[in-house]
């Protein structure tokens, strides 16, 4: 190996030195998401002890059965680690089916100051409506939020909540208060609520009679229950901090629906203060998953609040991982490269256009692959840019063995890879003036990227063809092979 080749590896191992540092200084000071290791540094969080009893509480539901059953796990644990950031003056409970994993429940309990509560789930009498949504199987567990009648108040939250400022205010509403996101219909990803064994042992009557319920999830139910909402009046908490009675709606600022948000990109909710903000809509844009920013500005917000609490150290080995997996396949395919593309075989006009044709497939394949795979074997829940930094690499890795393997040029086939770096980049772009405009940049970039991606689409395949009829490719049985440095690409 030449002086050349030795500057360029030590230069190639000096940037993977530096990603790798990179990774380890951002899980330097978190906590384990699986309920090991202590939170440092700035990402301190003050914990009440589980037996703390306060006369309010925030409370949320946790079943299993669902392929996303972790990353709910992960989201709660960082809402409940938020709270106590606010130290907010009510204890946080879990709603827990008793299937749901004892070492979750212990790192709940212990870790993050929650009071967990097993339950049996309810029976969901609507699951074979034709409209059902098998998500919803279990969200009638949050019913029994109406038994935690030890408490005064409880609000009772859904997992995708964001907290932007303490909301204790909450615990002064009356029996039942909720926000409209939708202009006739309440959400049922905040609420607040009187516990009373009277109203849960009614509401499960009611589930037994088969009270209509349009979506068959705990949304329509309790919709169903409480049916004349919107004509009671707005909660203002009254300044002796005195609960009140009856039923209320509450100000949008405590359901920020995060669509608002997109369309200006700044919160303009004049109503009440702008405490709390929800993540509805399409379930695989959930704020937790990496790939959700900058697709969704509000995706990074949330992974802020779970650095600052609950950390990623979870997720870190499998990111390892994977990054070693992808350096070696990119060392492998360049040392291999001379050799890697020579295919032997006894020369015959029947089969020879039988297995070009093989080749073409298994190559477009492996470019598609290259660009797939990677996204789908990352931890979903692992911050944003470390998420895209190692989707980028390990596509760039698994391109490579295409390009070696194939004789493809490299630029052709990376400009799909460059496509996805710059509509980051778009995505990302701090300045827009509102959503409109953000939207019309990234419809632009698409518009112009698109003819670039067909270009290098034709040369690649046009590569590949001539790479495939040359005799350095298909050399013939019993004939010597041409010199090691005869396919070198650089």
């Amino acid at each position: 190996m030449g002086w050349k080749e030795q500057r360029k590896t030590s230069g190639f191992a000096r940037f993977l030195l530096l990603i790798i540092l990179l990774i380890l200084a951002a899980a330097y000071g978190t906590t384990s998401a699986y309920g090991s290791g202590e939170t440092k540094g700035p990402a301190e969080v003050v914990s009440q002890p589980a037996a703390t009893a306060h006369r309010n509480a925030y409370a949320t539901m946790m079943y299993m059965g669902t392929p996303r059953d972790y990353e709910f796990y992960v989201a709660i644990r960082v809402m409940f680690r938020s709270l106590a950031r606010l130290r907010v003056d009510a204890d946080r409970v879990v709603i827990a089916s008793m299937d749901v994993p004892l070492r979750w429940v212990q790192a709940l309990e212990q870790e993050d100051g929650a009071k967990v509560v097993r339950v049996e789930n309810l029976d969901n009498p609507y699951k074979d409506q034709s409209n059902f949504d098998r998500r919803f199987k279990l969200t009638l567990n949050k019913l029994y939020a109406w038994r935690l009648v030890e408490y005064d108040r409880v609000v009772m939250l859904d997992a995708d909540n964001l907290f932007l400022q303490k909301a204790d205010e909450l615990f002064q509403c009356g029996q039942f208060c909720a926000v409209f996101i939708n202009p006739c219909i309440f959400h049922t990803g905040l609420f607040v609520l009187q516990p009373s064994m009277e109203v849960f042992k009614d509401m499960v009557h009611d589930l037994e009679i088969g009270r209509e319920n349009p979506d068959g999830a705990d949304q329509g139910f309790i919709c169903g229950y409480f049916p004349n909402l919107l004509d009671r009046p707005m909660f203002h908490p009254p300044p002796n901090r005195t609960k009140l009675d009856g039923t209320f709606r509450l100000p949008l600022g405590y359901q920020m629906d995060a669509t608002y948000y997109y369309l200006r990109l700044h919160w303009s909710v004049p109503c009440g203060p702008n405490s709390v903000i929800t993540f509805p809509g399409a379930p695989w844009l959930k704020p937790w998953y990496w790939w959700s920013w900058p697709v969704l500005p509000l995706g990074i917000s949330w992974h802020e609040q779970r650095r600052q609490t609950l950390g990623y150290a979870a997720e870190i080995p499998a990111i390892l991982i994977q990054f070693a997996i992808y350096v070696g396949i990119i060392i492998m395919t360049r040392l291999a490269q001379p050799s890697f593309s020579k295919i032997c075989y006894r020369r015959s006009e029947k089969n020879i256009s039988f297995i070009q044709t093989g080749l073409k497939v298994i190559a477009v394949w492996s470019i598609l692959a290259s660009y797939v795979v990677p996204f789908f074997i990352i931890p979903h829940t692992v911050h944003p840019l470390l998420g895209w930094t190692i989707y980028l690499f390990g596509s760039f890795g698994l391109c490579s063995i295409a390009i070696n393997a194939f004789l493809l040029p490299m630029l052709p086939v990376l400009v799909p890879w460059l496509g996805i770096f710059g509509s980051l980049l778009v995505m990302a772009f701090p300045w827009y003036s509102d959503g409109v405009v953000r939207a019309l940049a990234v419809f632009g970039y698409a518009f112009c990227a698109a003819p670039f991606v067909w270009v290098a689409m034709v040369k690649v395949m046009a590569c590949l063809q001539v790479s495939l009829e040359r005799e350095a490719f298909f050399p013939k049985l019993g004939e010597s092979s041409p010199p090691p440095g005869f396919n070198k690409l650089y």
